[in-house]
């Protein structure tokens, strides 16, 4: 980490960069991994608790909906007031969370760790995605994706983490994983350093910012407004999956705890492989073509998912995973250009929106799986991709580069069809 202070932090050292997007990555992985253990003991704190759905919906809507109300205010604050080691602090949060979590006896106090949990996503990801930016050489998808894929492959292994830890030595074996954001401090301070040089360095994200929106204001806001309501889509069918996956298996298939938080595990490393495929697609095809593909691409799988029995559920969430995960990196991306100069905002408001739908939908659909039943959920949520259809009213965005400006990043390849 000592590559990140000094001289050799400018731009274009691509060996420099390269370095802090994978500092970056590796503790999107640290805290996504922490923050994915909740979800998948949800199982046994359903038992120890004697939770009903209802009540498991509601941890999910307090943690995800605190990270969702913050990160856009967080984002927007540092904005104009950019905050270099406010990344260790939400990983600090994090920790708090964890500790809590490990030794709360009342469901009110479960429902305070979840929304620390919460704070820490809050304060992390928008400047995280803000140092993404910074280090991507003008590969602003690839590095997107890079970024996110440590996020998903870190939900990915909460799961199997809490099926053969967790599980078997019970709910207080959480607060060891406090070690794990204890060295995301360490690192995230490392580059907390980088992003104060870096930004003393350059005046790049001002020149973006002056070039102005590529397209007229009211289409910047009715775009917003669809790629909104594609990533409600996205992420109110993901908590389908990643809330309630393991009670569907085990009511339907009659899989054991452990074996459904494997199968969990899978999916969630279908969903990392996707993101890290959408970036560098994107890219080099534009955005608007990985949206397509993305959203509206998953329909038919999401429709059979519901029918298919317990080896063809397994293979289509595979599928459902790489296909859908490919979209949130183009589309925040996307968003990025559609709003120059305001990463932090755009990357709190679209991280944030993702948290909010996700806690929504798991508070909505826990509703409806105390009522209907867990088939009826999958059985509504597989018309949701359908929503992609809105991808026809974005318009074909020209960069800053493209209109005669220069983009955040140097690079000469910075230029991106969309």
């Amino acid at each position: 980490m000592g590559e990140m202070t000094g001289a050799g932090t400018h731009d274009d050292s691509g060996r420099t960069a390269f370095v802090v997007l994978c500092a970056i990555s590796f503790c999107h992985l640290l805290n996504d991994m922490m923050q994915s253990l909740l979800p998948a003991i949800y199982p046994m704190l359903k038992t120890s608790f004697a939770l009903s759905f209802v009540q498991v919906g509601l941890i999910s809507f307090t943690y995800q909906v605190t990270a969702s109300l913050l990160q856009p205010l967080v984002g927007s604050y540092t904005d104009r007031r950019p905050k270099p080691y406010s990344l260790a602090v939400g990983m600090t949060f994090t920790l708090l969370g964890l500790l809590l979590l490990a030794r709360v006896d009342r469901f009110a106090l479960l429902l305070v760790a979840a929304g620390t949990v919460g704070v820490g996503s809050s304060v992390f990801h928008p400047e995280s995605s803000r140092v993404a930016r910074m280090a991507s050489g003008g590969r602003h998808g690839f590095a997107q994706a890079f970024f996110q894929v440590g996020g998903n492959a870190g939900s990915a292994l909460g799961p199997l983490l809490a099926a053969f830890i967790v599980l078997p030595l019970g709910r207080h074996s959480v607060a060891w994983f406090s070690l794990a954001a204890l060295l995301g401090i360490i690192v995230l301070s490392r580059v907390g350093m980088w992003y104060k040089h870096r930004r003393r360095a350059t005046s790049a994200a001002r020149a973006e910012a002056a070039a102005g929106p590529p397209v007229p204001t009211r289409i910047v806001r009715r775009s917003l407004v669809v790629l909104m309501a594609l990533v409600f889509s996205k992420y109110f069918y993901l908590a389908s999956l990643t809330s309630y996956y393991e009670f569907y298996l085990i009511s339907k298939f009659h899989v054991s705890v452990k074996s459904a938080q494997i199968y969990l595990f899978v999916f969630l490393g279908a969903v990392a492989a996707g993101t890290i495929i959408g970036g560098p697609v994107g890219d080099r095809l534009g955005r608007k073509v990985v949206i397509w593909c993305s959203i509206l691409g998953v329909l038919p799988f999401t429709l059979v998912l519901p029918f298919a029995n317990l080896l063809w559920t397994a293979v289509l969430s595979v599928v459902i995973g790489v296909v859908l995960a490919s979209a949130f990196s183009a589309i925040l991306v996307y968003a990025q250009e559609l709003v120059p100069g305001k990463v932090g905002m755009i990357s709190g408001l679209f991280f944030g929106l993702a948290f909010g739908m996700g806690g929504i939908g798991a508070a909505v659909l826990g509703w409806m799986a105390d009522r209907a039943g867990i088939d009826f959920v999958y059985r509504v949520c597989s018309f949701l991709p359908a929503m992609g259809l809105l991808t026809a009213l974005l318009p074909n965005l020209k960069t800053a580069e493209q209109r005669g400006g220069r983009p955040q990043s140097v690079a000469p390849r910075a230029a991106i069809r969309s």
